[in-house]
């Protein structure tokens, strides 16, 4: 009897446990209120949806069960967030037939965030919509814990130590023949993402291949910067730019001091803080 109570007892608190992720779904906003998240207008992507989420945009491929494009504004004061990372992954409930968590399961692919849980870890709804499925596209963890990460990291430490609201687009690059996992989830190629200084135009694009056998690709950003014509010819997007955008060559991107931005993260949200 008491080993019952025991297994009683951890199943009580397990469901609890599990149940701090539930969370309920804003319905996305009108694709007008999203011109904070795209102020140069939304990209030209094709046959997508949009879908205007609190904090981002999607460009929503329902035939690849992808966001093809996904833009945002990352504000310098929303750069550190200290809400805790809640892995709290749903399906989109305003999607039908939309990719779900468990198209992912036994892949080997992570769910991988187009815009990362770390740049919306200033309000708990926002970050929990960072996990919508219709932020993530499949991604080998070579790249999605390696330099994708790294990226993720370095945009933040941009918008902190440039003092400057940045925009964001990001998504994956696929055609056909490519991969599928799940219930009709295409496998992108390549990945991308472009920011640009509102304060300044500056400019400057990412690309990074992602096919078998998933090389580790190292920590050298400069390497995987492309021009931003190419990224669109191979995505197949019209990226919006503001009137003074300047290209940056590579090598000219923006330096980041990790050490500075980790310590800001921990002096306010917690010695255990980490920049990523």
């Amino acid at each position: 009897m008491k080993k019952l109570l025991g297994l009683i007892v951890s199943v009580v608190v397990l469901g609890v446990s599990l149940s701090s992720f539930a969370w309920t779904q804003r319905q996305p906003l009108p694709v007008e209120q999203c011109q904070v998240h795209s102020p140069y207008g939304f990209p030209q992507a094709g046959n997508v949806q949009a879908l205007c989420q609190q904090a981002y945009l999607v460009g929503y491929d329902p035939a690849a069960k992808l966001p093809k494009v996904v833009t945002y504004t990352l504000l310098p004061q929303n750069a550190i967030g200290c809400v805790a990372r809640t892995n709290a992954f749903v399906a989109n409930q305003f999607i039908q037939n939309g990719p779900v968590p468990q198209d992912y399961a036994g892949t080997g692919y992570d769910k991988g965030h187009m815009v990362p849980d770390g740049d919306l870890s200033w309000d708990q709804q926002v970050e929990y919509e960072s996990f919508l499925m219709t932020n993530m596209a499949p991604q080998a963890g070579s790249l999605n814990r390696g330099i994708w990460k790294l990226l993720e990291t370095s945009v933040r430490g941009w918008a902190v130590q440039l003092n400057q609201p940045l925009t964001i687009y990001v998504g994956g690059i696929y055609s056909a023949g490519d991969k599928v996992i799940g219930n009709g989830v295409v496998v992108p190629n390549r990945y991308y993402k472009i920011v640009i200084n509102q304060a300044t135009g500056e400019v400057a694009g990412w690309m990074f291949p992602h096919t078998p056998p998933y090389p580790n690709l190292g920590n050298d950003l400069t390497k995987f910067r492309a021009p931003i014509n190419g990224i669109e010819q191979q995505a197949g997007v019209k990226f919006a730019f503001p009137a003074n955008a300047r290209e940056l060559q590579p090598g000219q991107e923006w330096k980041v001091d990790y050490g500075a931005l980790t310590n800001a993260k921990r002096a306010k949200c917690g010695a255990s803080a980490s920049a990523d």
